[in-house]
């Protein structure tokens, strides 16, 4: 939980790309491990899909932008069109 809304440091941010990256890349290579220890079977193939398609889901969650926190500047703010008042009478 945090306390602040403050953006992580980008060192910070890097940090835990990295050990999501890691963690992934661990886990491809149990997959590619458990299918070669497993033999023939359903269990095998399985095993090898997470090898061959755990290396895109690793990218994909290792560039995964943080996202924006509230009340920042470039958040985007809601759409004051549609809350307009009515003209006022004459």
């Amino acid at each position: 939980m945090e306390i602040t809304s403050a953006p992580q440091t980008r060192a910070a941010e890097q940090a835990g790309r990295q050990r999501r990256y890691l963690i992934s890349m661990t886990l491809r290579t149990l997959c590619f491990v458990g299918a070669v220890a497993v033999g023939p079977g359903v269990l095998r193939w399985v095993l090898v899909a997470g090898a061959a398609f755990l290396p895109y889901i690793a990218v994909v969650l290792a560039n995964a932008q943080a996202t924006l926190a509230p009340g920042r500047p470039d958040a985007p703010g809601p759409d004051l069109s549609t809350d307009a008042l009515p003209p006022g009478r004459s």
